[in-house]
């Protein structure tokens, strides 16, 4: 495969495919019984943001759930960047998956000899611009996060039916996403993204402890916030905390960074979309994107 490609590329049992040739045999686990973990990442302007973070955040699940990474992170590493090169395009969405890969049918992960590395490159837009720029509707879902010692939320695994329900039951009732508390009502995150809101001059965000992925977007937030001064803290929050905030806005890989938030269960929350605090965090994101990338091809970055 060569050239900048239309449709999505996927690295697949050592071979780069196009995303409809790509196939899962039946009997792979991750596919059984969501027996995996998964990184999702972004290409901006030719740069894989912060590729080793989310590289030792793989790690690290993996080693949680007993997983071995084939040839370990340096060898993922060349295959999301070759994969990458093949899609060929500077902006993209890119989804690692490591599954326990082919075994007997039965949950016993011990009859999985070797598993499975998948990496699909392609474009994803969560929210419309529309919704980017003016903010996204939520509800609180009647579901909750379960909590660490039943699903531990910090391991990115291939089980996602608990975001996927709270997601579907926010379309269903017209929002754009869904609020998700833990068992004890604290606020955990939204369905495919962590929260922060703007409170009393501080930026909070939920803890892992109360059920919140520890983001890479989420982490570079904090950093940035700490480098423009700005007061920032993880701390338990409850729905009443989005309600008094000035502004609530999501962060997340999927969603392309920062996404505010207009309102909760038909309530405005926040002032007017985007706020102050979000703005400085965009414009501090968009410069920061550049030292905090890896060049997908390190001739063509070397050439500018």
């Amino acid at each position: 495969m060569s050239g900048a490609r239309t449709g999505g590329v996927v690295w697949i049992d050592g071979e780069l495919v196009e995303v409809g040739a790509a196939r899962v045999p039946i009997l792979d686990h991750g596919l059984l019984y969501g027996d995996g973990i998964f990184e999702g990442m972004r290409i901006y302007d030719g740069r894989l943001f912060r590729l080793d973070r989310h590289l030792a955040r793989l790690a690290a699940g993996a080693r949680a759930l007993r997983l071995e990474l084939p040839g370990g992170t340096a060898a993922i590493r060349e295959i999301v960047l070759a994969t990458a090169r093949a899609y060929g395009r500077s902006e993209a969405y890119i989804r690692l998956i490591v599954t326990r890969g082919e075994g007997a049918l039965g949950v016993d992960p011990t009859s999985c000899p070797r598993p499975r590395v998948i990496c699909l490159v392609d474009q994803v837009a969560i929210y419309p611009e529309e919704k980017r720029q003016a903010g996204i509707d939520l509800i609180t879902s009647s579901l909750r996060r379960p909590p660490a010692d039943v699903l531990d939320p910090r391991v990115k695994s291939l089980n996602y039916l608990n975001n996927a329900l709270a997601k579907g039951e926010a379309r269903r009732h017209g929002a754009d996403d869904a609020l998700l508390l833990n068992c004890a009502g604290l606020v955990a995150e939204a369905a495919v993204a962590n929260l922060f809101v703007v409170r009393d001059g501080m930026l909070l965000t939920p803890p892992g402890s109360d059920g919140a992925l520890e983001g890479i977007n989420r982490g570079t937030a904090l950093e940035l916030a700490s480098e423009l001064g700005i007061p920032a803290a993880e701390r338990s929050l409850g729905r009443y905390d989005l309600f008094a905030a000035k502004e609530v806005f999501l962060s997340g890989t999927g969603v392309g960074g920062f996404v505010p938030v207009r309102s909760l269960d038909g309530e405005r929350v926040g002032g007017k979309p985007p706020g102050p605090v979000l703005l400085r965090l965009r414009s501090a994101f968009e410069a920061a994107k550049a030292r905090l990338g890896v060049p997908i091809d390190p001739k063509a970055a070397s050439a500018r």
